[in-house]
C-alpha cells in the first residue's frame, strides 16, 4: 500500500491511453487493424510494468533510497528580506531521471507556485535555489520536500518525501543589520543611502596626539608637541585628535498602537520600526554608545535599559522578536511617566510613531514637549507612499482632481507637523517606510557629529 500511495500517473500515460482508445474505435470500422492494435496495447501494458520496476527497484541501496533530496535553509529567517533557500537533489538511479520538486512552504507566504523541474543524469547532483520573503515575525512551519521522479519511459511518477516538520523562527531584519554593520566597519555606509556627515567642530573627548595629515583642522595643531619634535630635527606638525563621545544612552521608543498598523509592501509600519531599531541599536553599539529599547501602546510594554556589554545585542534581538500588539490607541502619558521614572540620564530618544493629521499631533504635543525638555527627542513618522503616487499622477477628470486636492491637504499636514515640532526644539524625520533605516542612521550620525548628544 505504501508503494501504491507513492505511485502517480504521468500526463504522457493519459495521452497514450486516449490514443489507444481512439485506435480501438477505428478498429470497429477497419477490423483488419484489430490484432495489430491489440499487440500494441499489450506492449503498452508491458511498458507500464517495466516503468514500475525501474522506479521501485532498490538496487544496492537500503530502504529504496534510489533518490535523495534535502532542503537547506537558515536556522532563522530575516523579516522583510529575501532569505535564500536551497534544495539538494541526488539521482542514485542508473538512468537519467526527470524530476518535479514541490516544496511545502509555510502558509504565511500564500504561494502555490513553488514547483521546480530538473533533469539529472545517473549519479548526478543538482542544487535548486530560490528565495522567500517573510512579512511577519513568529514561527513558520515547513512541510515536506516532494520529489516526483520519472524514468526515461515517462509513463509513471514515483513520489519521494523528505524532511517533514521543520519549524523556523522569523526574526527582525538581522540581514539588514549585518549589512549595515559590515558597511559601517568598512566606512561604506554611503552605499545604502547613509550620507557623509560634515563634522561641525569636534567633541572634547581627547583621543591621541598624532602627525598632521592633509585635510586636518589646523586649529587642532599641538604646538608644544610640534616644538619638541623639531628639536630632534623632525619638522612634522602634530595635532590633537578627538573622538566622538562614548557611552551615551540611545533609546528606541517603539509605538505599537493603532497608527502603526498600516501596511506598505507587505510589512506593517510597526515591523519597519522594529527592523530600523535593530539596525540603529547595532550602529550605536559600534559607535561605543549604549542602546536601549522601550515599547508602548495603550500601556507600557517592555523596557530594556541602555547598555553595551557583551551579549546586549542578542537581548535586543530577542526582545524585538517577541513584540505582539492588538493595535489599540496609544497612551503617550504612560510613555512620559515611564521615561521619567526609568531613564534618568539625558539620552537620545528615537520615537517611532505616526501622525496623519496636525490635530492628532496636537493631542500628544504636551507629552512630546515634556520628553524634549529632559532629553534629545527625535520623532520619526511616515510619509504615505500610496498618497504620493496618487499626487504624482496627472488628473484626467473631475473625480481625480477632487482626490488630488484631498491628497494635497494630507500631504501638507505632514509637512506642517514637521514645522510645528521644530518650533519646540523637537527633531523630526518624515520618511517613506522603505527609506526608514537609512534616514534614521543618517540622523543619528548627524546628531553625533553636531555634538548634540
Amino acid at each position: 500500500m505504501t508503494s501504491l500511495r507513492s505511485l502517480f500517473v504521468a500526463t504522457q500515460l493519459w495521452f497514450s491511453l486516449i490514443a489507444i482508445v481512439l485506435l480501438f474505435v477505428v478498429a470497429y470500422a477497419f477490423p483488419i487493424l484489430l490484432p495489430l492494435i491489440q499487440v500494441g496495447f499489450a506492449v503498452f501494458v508491458l511498458l507500464i510494468g517495466i516503468d514500475v520496476w525501474l522506479l521501485f527497484r532498490t538496487g544496492n541501496y537500503t530502504n529504496g533510497a534510489t533518490f535523495f533530496a534535502r532542503r537547506e535553509l537558515p536556522d532563522r529567517l530575516s523579516n522583510g528580506d529575501e532569505n535564500p533557500i536551497s534544495i539538494y537533489l541526488e539521482n542514485r538511479y542508473a538512468f537519467r531521471t526527470d524530476v518535479e520538486v514541490i516544496d511545502e512552504i509555510p502558509f504565511q507566504f500564500q504561494r502555490r507556485n513553488v514547483l521546480f523541474r530538473a533533469r539529472l543524469n545517473p549519479r548526478e547532483t543538482q542544487i535548486i535555489r530560490y528565495e522567500l520573503r517573510p512579512t511577519r515575525r513568529g514561527e513558520y512551519s515547513f512541510g515536506a520536500v516532494n520529489a516526483f521522479v520519472r524514468s526515461p519511459l515517462g509513463l509513471l511518477k514515483r513520489r519521494y518525501q523528505f524532511g517533514e516538520g521543520k519549524v523556523v523562527a522569523v526574526y527582525p531584519s538581522f540581514l539588514q543589520m549585518r549589512q549595515y554593520e559590515l558597511l559601517a566597519v568598512t566606512n561604506r555606509l554611503n552605499e545604502v543611502g547613509v550620507k557623509r556627515i560634515r563634522r561641525i567642530g569636534h567633541s572634547m573627548e581627547f583621543d591621541q596626539v598624532r602627525p598632521y595629515n592633509t585635510g586636518d583642522d589646523i586649529r587642532t595643531i599641538n604646538w608644544k608637541a610640534t616644538s619638541r619634535r623639531s628639536h630632534s630635527q623632525d619638522t612634522t606638525l602634530m595635532i590633537n585628535a578627538y573622538q566622538d563621545e562614548r557611552s551615551q544612552p540611545v533609546y528606541c521608543l517603539i509605538d505599537k498602537g493603532r497608527v502603526m498598523q498600516s501596511p506598505f509592501e507587505g510589512l506593517t509600519l510597526l515591523d519597519y520600526a522594529i527592523n530600523a531599531s535593530l539596525v540603529l541599536s547595532n550602529i550605536a553599539l559600534l559607535k561605543q554608545d549604549r542602546a536601549g529599547i522601550l515599547t508602548f501602546s495603550d500601556h507600557i510594554g517592555q523596557l530594556l535599559p541602555a547598555d553595551r556589554r557583551s551579549g546586549h545585542m542578542l537581548k535586543i534581538l530577542e526582545l524585538l522578536y517577541r513584540q505582539r500588539t492588538r493595535f489599540l490607541e496609544t497612551d503617550f502619558e504612560s510613555l512620559y511617566t515611564s521615561v521619567r521614572a526609568h531613564i534618568r540620564q539625558r539620552s537620545l530618544l528615537l520615537l517611532f510613531t505616526n501622525f496623519e493629521t496636525v490635530n492628532g499631533m496636537h493631542r500628544q504635543l504636551p507629552y512630546l514637549r515634556r520628553l524634549a525638555k529632559d532629553h534629545l527627542l527625535l520623532v520619526i513618522f511616515f510619509e504615505n507612499t500610496e498618497l504620493r503616487a496618487l499626487l504624482d499622477q496627472p488628473a484626467v477628470d473631475t473625480e481625480a482632481i477632487y482626490f488630488k486636492t484631498i491628497g494635497e491637504k494630507f500631504s501638507f499636514e505632514k509637512k506642517q507637523i514637521v514645522k510645528e515640532l521644530a518650533q519646540y526644539g523637537i527633531q523630526t524625520i518624515l520618511t517613506a517606510p522603505q527609506n526608514l533605516t537609512a534616514n534614521t542612521v543618517n540622523k543619528y550620525l548627524e546628531l553625533k557629529a553636531r555634538g548634540m548628544i
